[in-house]
């Protein structure tokens, strides 16, 4: 103490400075800061493997609906490793450190997955398209599927004609609630009759079944699968051209700010970039070849 105070005043204010710059410098980033670290950049640190601060401490919980549709999921199982995402979800959970044995399944409806508040899972695989919307209320991992929306009629009926957007404006449309699928109707389409909503993709299935629509809209490989192998007697009408310079994507839901996010989307790139992501598509979701795109 006595030798600083025979340091001249204006170099003492300098070191302090220094001092205070160093220590600021050195300064741990705050949560929300981590938060805002870019997908794929977390450091080795903060992603060790299966030391993530997660809901519950050795484990990974992963949510998604119930039921679990397939192709993304096989027989309304999620934890059996079969179908699309319940695959990947497996995948992710391998390259945070997470053996199948750890990771822990809860049921979360689909619009409660992005709804505003706090979540009780790691992360949800549901379908889920990454929008700006949504990313107000939660996080988003990187993509782990492009994907495209398609349109449903019933063979031989006005609506199984269809070759434009144009000749759906007229016509019953009907969609899940909260979907892309439900946006794509309102905002492409335009119908001159007012979509309906259903709580579950089941409802808009028996609706179509049942002619109280003429069409619905579902993701593409739902799309496949719904007329392969539960309403055999419709056909898929066409998918819609992608709305902006961006592919539409899948992501992972994650809570708002949550530290986790980096280090998911960090897994997501590298299952990328190795391939498995691909893979994984060619394994469960071959089926969904091209369909006529709608103009």
């Amino acid at each position: 103490m006595r030798l600083a105070l025979r340091v001249p005043r204006r170099a003492a204010t300098a070191t302090v400075v220094a001092l205070l710059a160093t220590v600021v410098g050195c300064a741990p980033q705050s949560d929300e800061k981590a938060a805002d670290t870019p997908s794929g950049s977390s450091s080795g640190a903060a992603c060790a493997k299966g030391a993530l601060a997660t809901e519950t401490s050795g484990k990974l919980t992963v949510a998604t609906d119930q039921p679990a549709y397939e192709p993304w999921f096989k027989d309304d199982k999620p934890a059996n490793g079969q179908g699309f995402e319940s695959a990947v979800a497996y995948a992710v959970a391998q390259r945070l450190g997470y053996d199948k044995s750890a990771v822990v399944w809860q049921s979360v409806p689909f619009n409660k997955a992005f709804a505003p508040g706090e979540k009780t899972f790691d992360f949800d695989i549901n379908q889920v398209s990454i929008s700006d919307e949504r990313k107000k209320a939660v996080d988003f991992s990187s993509g782990y599927y492009d994907v495209r929306q398609a349109v449903i009629a019933l063979k031989g009926t006005k609506a199984a004609q269809a070759k434009s957007v144009a000749d759906l404006k007229g016509l019953k449309l009907g969609a899940q609630v909260g979907t892309t699928s439900l946006d794509y109707i309102e905002d492409v389409v335009k119908p001159t009759q007012e979509a309906a909503a259903y709580a579950k993709n089941d409802q808009a299935k028996s609706a179509l079944r049942n002619k109280q629509v003429d069409a619905i809209v579902v993701d593409l490989p739902t799309a496949f699968y719904i007329t392969s192998a539960e309403v055999t007697d419709a056909e898929i009408v066409g998918q819609f051209e992608n709305q902006g310079a961006a592919p539409e994507q899948f992501g992972l839901v994650l809570d708002k700010g949550s530290a986790l996010t980096p280090c998911v989307s960090a897994a997501v790139d590298a299952l990328r970039k190795d391939g498995t992501l691909a893979k994984l598509e060619q394994q469960w979701l071959s089926d969904a070849v091209d369909a006529p795109v709608l103009t």
